[in-house]
């Protein structure tokens, strides 16, 4: 079996060690592991599987020659930066940053979904991975769009601080045991109160009044699943430390019942079914921590509108939604390209 040396950018952060933790725990067929981070963190030590550590790099002074495939989840501008010349040097980037998303020439891939566009990594080297929550979405929702055909989605999201780094996970640690202490509640992270409160704001405000994260899974269900598509999402950060969550009404073309779409889906890979109309009928995001797959609930029919399905989806976001869908990505790649 060939081996491939593999670089991981953004190696300290909350989403570079899963990815290291989830190459490991495959079994990736690596010859070498290298991992690259900023000039500060440089000469620190990374976990690789439970055994193995790995020293830190400065990304900014490395060589990708002769470097296969490399791993990214280090912020969209350190991405715009390094990535081109990456691809230049014959390393093959798989971006989990939303900077190369909506470039025509990078091919946008969720494995369960459009595994196939991965074949146009050639035009620049470079693959985009969607944002973590648009990822949960399609893996779930692609089976019902085979069977048919989705006219409109509409979606509000419960999305973990994780998806925010580990520093918004430290403050909303901060923030609930101020709460318990009567401490201050220091914000620097969120702008308001993220302990035992919602924010229904992620990322910035564009002109129409959506945030960009909404705009990113209008554009990327398009991308990736259909250009005719209609999608209205509303995106809440919520405190949660790990596990998005989101409720998904679907209008369809073709009728399709309850029943149909849970047989779809328990077909379906990479996906959970647990639907029962019981107080354990359902999965929650604590539960789903740690796990590979995306998990439905609540699947019922929307007696309001012709051909409606309401769905309940929750996935790990620093696993399917970041780190498991690169790794996935470079698994296809090393088996059907780089031979």
């Amino acid at each position: 079996m060939k081996r491939y040396k593999v670089a991981v950018v953004g190696a300290t952060g909350a989403v570079g060690r899963e990815m290291l933790k989830t190459l490991a725990e495959r079994k990736f067929p690596v010859s070498e592991v290298i991992a690259l981070a900023s000039g500060r963190s440089a000469g620190g030590e990374v976990s690789f599987g439970e055994d193995d550590v790995v020293r830190v790099h400065d990304l900014a002074k490395f060589d990708f020659k002769g470097v296969d495939i490399c791993l990214s989840s280090a912020g969209a501008k350190i991405s715009e930066e390094f990535a081109p010349r990456a691809g230049k040097a014959g390393c093959v980037v798989i971006d989990n940053t939303s900077h190369f998303r909506m470039d025509p020439d990078v091919p946008l891939v969720v494995p369960e979904v459009n595994p196939s566009a991965i074949a146009g990594y050639t035009k620049r080297n470079i693959i985009a991975t969607p944002n973590c929550s648009t990822i949960q979405m399609l893996v779930a929702l692609k089976p019902l769009h085979d069977l048919a055909t989705i006219k409109r989605i509409v979606v509000a999201t419960y999305q973990a601080v994780s998806g925010a780094g580990k520093e918004a996970m430290d403050e909303l640690f901060v923030q609930t045991r101020a709460v318990f202490v009567n401490d201050e509640i220091k914000r620097e992270i969120f702008h308001k109160q993220i302990a035992f409160n919602v924010i229904p704001q992620i990322d910035v405000f564009m002109e129409d009044g959506m945030t960009k994260e909404e705009w990113k899974m209008v554009a990327e269900t398009k991308k990736i699943l259909d250009t005719k598509i209609k999608v209205s999402a509303t995106c809440v950060r919520v405190p949660v430390f790990i596990g998005h969550s989101e409720a998904v009404n679907v209008e369809f073309e073709k009728p399709i019942s309850a029943a149909e779409a849970r047989a779809a889906l328990k077909k379906a890979k990479g996906i959970t079914v647990i639907d029962h109309q019981h107080e354990d009928g359902f999965v929650t995001p604590i539960e789903c921590a740690g796990e590979d797959n995306v998990f439905v609930s609540r699947i019922r029919e929307d007696i309001s509108v012709e051909n409606g399905l309401n769905l309940w989806i929750v996935a790990d976001n620093l696993r399917k939604g970041a780190a498991l869908n690169a790794v996935q990505i470079a698994e296809i790649l090393a088996k059907d390209y780089l031979r």
